[in-house]
């Protein structure tokens, strides 16, 4: 299950429902390893896979056994994982590192991601069929710019655990630094707001955190204001625009999409998969 956000907050066991609820969940951040490393986090190995392997390690995929297996920033994987990964799906069996043995394997899995992995598959570097396969439910979470209502409810909560964590005796926030951190716009979203309450609490010397004690990144990059002119034809979406110029370039080809691939400037499997989004049919093409 993708999910793409910036403003995902990794899932806890008691988060997840079900029948498998009361077996482990084993979460890995992808994005925290090496790609040698992540393969023997994920299937472990044998004695003497590799110089320093003096004992067989189980991975993470194992000890998740028939639980739930979270693989934040599933993004960030390299082909060769890619490859790995799919078999799991598909097959529901693995080797560890330096091992002949085939292990069987009954896990539900969850993985997040902040990029774009539709993107991703144009450009080439994540796998379509692993992408296709992992694609069951999935869940977009908008950034917190779109969704400040629930900045009080986050900020409590973050105020509540680091306040306990450092044990300070920081219970609330000023009126005013409430207001600075809703009209922020969040290019860090969920993540960044939770580091700069942590800081707050860290450095406070009171009871209430106030604007002095809220450090904002001023000099991010900030949404477009509103006198950008408009490049777009009036009343036009990016996406309608898009979809308009692909089905000119197709026409103005005569249904060749190779050749309105070239016009376009994209590969032929990235117009496959454009066409695909606006349910265009793909015939065998008469090539010129």
């Amino acid at each position: 299950m993708p999910v793409r956000s910036g403003s995902w907050s990794n899932p806890s066991p008691s988060t997840v429902t079900g029948p498998r609820a009361s077996s482990p969940f084993i979460p890995v951040n992808c994005g925290a390893f090496s790609d040698t490393l992540l393969q023997d986090e994920l299937f472990g190995h044998e004695r003497g896979a590799f110089t320093g392997a003096v004992a067989q390690r189980i991975g993470r995929l194992e000890r998740a056994g028939a639980g739930t297996l979270f693989l934040d920033e599933i993004g960030e994987l390299d082909a060769a994982l890619q490859g790995r990964l799919l078999r799991v799906l598909q097959d529901r069996e693995f080797e560890r590192l330096g091992g002949t043995k085939t292990h069987k394997v009954d896990v539900r899995l969850v993985a997040a991601t902040n990029r774009d992995l539709r993107a991703a598959l144009e450009e080439g570097t994540f796998r379509e069929d692993l992408y296709y396969r992992l694609n069951v439910v999935a869940i977009d979470i908008p950034p917190l710019r779109d969704h400040k209502e629930d900045i009080p409810a986050l900020v409590n909560l973050f105020l509540e655990r680091y306040a306990k964590e450092s044990a300070k005796p920081v219970t609330a926030v000023t009126p005013k630094a409430l207001i600075k951190l809703t009209e922020y716009h969040w290019p860090g979203n969920i993540r960044e707001l939770q580091n700069i309450i942590e800081r707050g609490v860290t450095l406070s010397s009171g009871t209430t955190l106030d604007t002095a004690d809220i450090y904002l990144d001023d000099h991010a990059a900030r949404p477009s204001s509103s006198s950008t002119p408009h490049v777009l034809p009036p009343g036009m979406t990016l996406e309608q625009w898009e979809d308009e110029t692909i089905r000119e370039a197709l026409r103005r080809a005569h249904g060749n999409k190779s050749q309105a691939a070239r016009a376009l400037g994209l590969s032929r499997n990235a117009l496959r998969y454009r066409l695909s989004k606006l349910g265009v049919p793909d015939p065998a093409d008469t090539e010129n």
